[in-house]
């Protein structure tokens, strides 16, 4: 049998008079717990992807693809948990494949250990290309579409809802057209509620992906979905176009999670479908916790937030340029595309080498700082903000360090202490065991406060680590309270790879006293002196705001 055969029969129930096909509500379809934690770098324990189910659930998707319990213990031990989550809004799903070429879908291990998960919905995945039968599964073309019927109805005779994946969908529809459509009908005729069309390989192109899209429209009267990879970069543009030519579930992963370069980002699938076409997927107080959600998976995953990661990244609205500072401030609005808030966001002002006067009057204001600036002063700051960016020290998220250079640039600001002297050494200390050749640091330092000077030696497990428990030892002396304040982070970059052993290094600190956080930064071709920069501003800008004053000798 030809393929036109082949589909000819496939659809031979259909009545080429029948109506229109029937329209679905948009629904999205979460693949972060299976697909996403394809991604290199990511993996979660049980306990994390129950936690991120639940987020999910509250961000108001309608699916959450747990795993695929056929094929490791964790995904198995996810379903057998899943009536903790007591989900609101969300049906969970069970991923799995067709039975196995020449097997029967009642005894095929695969189909059984998805209904062993007992979630309302499964999905299954199948080929839709006739290449990928032959070379791949190293079968029939109709022995395949066999697979497919067949363990859609057993599926469904089980009361489950079936999605079906149709894997390398667009690919196949490229190569051979009929048979791509004819694995969706047979889905279709078996009792299949969706069959998702699968960019498998992610490199269609959006004109690609419509016409697949409006053909399936065309063959089948179920539900349609998308699952796109982004393997060309415009796997979001994809989702939104299929979803303009008829589909109607959407198929997606949080940050855009996924094997290679990852699946369609499902934050961004869910702010473009609501807020540019109009699609209510979710309320507006679901669309609020986009942010919220995108974070937190990301620290779940311990991974670094991408800054620039659209409408949720730290820097998503944010403004750097003078111009553009100064048209904020007289429209809002000017250089956002939607309104920072509808997605859990904020708007930020950043100042740098770039930055106009207007960008250090709204960086304090947006700060709470309570300073009011002339022209004359903040023409002041911003000099020195320049000069010291083109030491290397920036300001965009370090905002303690930009207030302390803001008030020390204006007069009668007085610091806190002085760190007057300091001196480290380090040696290597012939131990046992574990501590064998140990590198070791001891910081000796003198620090004045007011008429007291105070001199003290801590040891460390590096330079850094010991002028920091020296200071902090003399500091204590006069600010005890100070035992409240802890550094969180501590990060350095090379500004400058090209000049070698001679490179100039930022360092950045986060700190915390338990109740709120602040970033610091410091720069100098010496990583010592670049800790200390940022190590005094964390303490004094602490002191600054929180200091009842130094307490007598």
């Amino acid at each position: 049998m030809t393929a036109s055969e082949t589909t000819r029969a496939a659809g031979a129930d259909r009545d080429p008079s029948a109506q229109e096909p029937r329209r679905y509500p948009i629904r999205l379809y979460d693949t972060t717990l299976r697909d996403g934690l394809g991604m290199e770098g990511i993996s979660l324990s049980l306990e994390d992807k129950l936690v991120l189910a639940r987020k999910l659930d509250e961000m108001g998707v309608h699916y959450i693809e747990g795993g695929y319990p056929g094929s490791n213990p964790k995904d198995a031990d996810f379903f057998r948990r899943a009536g903790e989550l007591g989900l609101r809004h969300a049906r969970l799903v069970a991923f799995g494949s067709t039975r196995r070429a020449g097997g029967d879908a009642a005894s095929d291990p695969a189909i059984a250990a998805v209904l062993e998960a007992k979630t309302p919905v499964i999905t299954i995945v199948g080929k839709s290309s006739a290449k990928q039968v032959i070379e791949v599964l190293e079968t029939t073309e109709e022995e395949n579409l066999s697979m497919i019927a067949d363990s859609v109805r057993h599926l469904v005779a089980q009361g489950r809802e079936v999605v079906f994946d149709a894997e390398h969908f667009f690919d196949g529809f490229q190569e051979d057209p009929a048979y791509a459509l004819a694995t969706l009908r047979a889905a279709e005729g078996a009792g299949a509620g969706t069959v998702t069309l699968c960019d498998t390989n992610g490199g269609s192109l959006p004109g690609e992906v419509v016409a697949g899209v409006r053909a399936a429209r065309d063959a089948v009267d179920c539900e349609i979905g998308i699952h796109v990879h982004n393997d060309a970069d415009i796997a979001v543009a994809n989702t939104l176009l299929a979803v303009e030519a008829g589909a109607t579930q959407v198929q997606a992963c949080v940050n855009g999670w996924g094997e290679r370069t990852g699946n369609a980002n499902m934050i961004s699938v869910v702010a473009n479908l609501k807020l540019k076409l109009g699609i209510d997927v979710v309320s507006d107080e679901q669309l609020a916790r986009l942010t919220e959600t995108a974070r937190f998976a990301d620290e779940l995953a311990n991974m670094i937030p991408n800054k620039s990661q659209p409408y949720v990244g730290q820097s998503a609205f944010a403004h750097k340029a003078g111009l553009h500072v100064a048209a904020i401030t007289k429209s809002a609005g000017s250089y956002t595309h939607v309104d920072p808030g509808s997605v859990g966001n904020t708007e930020r002002v950043l100042v740098s080498e770039l930055s106009g006067r207007r960008n250090i009057v709204e960086k304090l204001r947006e700060q709470g700082v309570e300073l009011e600036l002339s022209e004359a002063q903040a023409r002041v700051v911003l000099e020195h903000v320049k000069e010291q960016e083109a030491r290397g020290f920036q300001y965009e998220s370090s905002e303690a360090s930009f207030e302390l250079l803001v008030r020390r640039s204006l007069g009668g600001y007085q610091a806190p202490f002085d760190l007057e002297d300091f001196l480290i050494v380090e040696r290597r200390r012939h131990g046992h065991g574990s501590d064998e050749n140990e590198m070791q640091a001891e910081a000796m330092v003198k620090v004045r406060v007011g008429d007291r000077l105070s001199q003290t030696a801590a040891d460390g497990n590096g330079p850094v680590s010991a002028l920091d428990l020296a200071v902090r030892r003399a500091l204590l002396e006069s600010y005890p309270e100070l035992d409240r304040v802890h550094l969180l982070d501590y990060k350095v970059r090379i500004i400058n790879p090209s000049g070698g052993a001679d490179a100039a290094v930022r360092v950045l600190i986060e700190s915390s006293d338990g109740l709120s956080l602040w970033r610091t930064v410091g720069a100098s071709t010496d990583v010592i002196e670049a800790s200390w920069m940022a190590l005094q501003d964390a303490y004094e800008y602490w002191l600054f705001h929180h200091a009842r004053g130094p307490r007598d000798a």
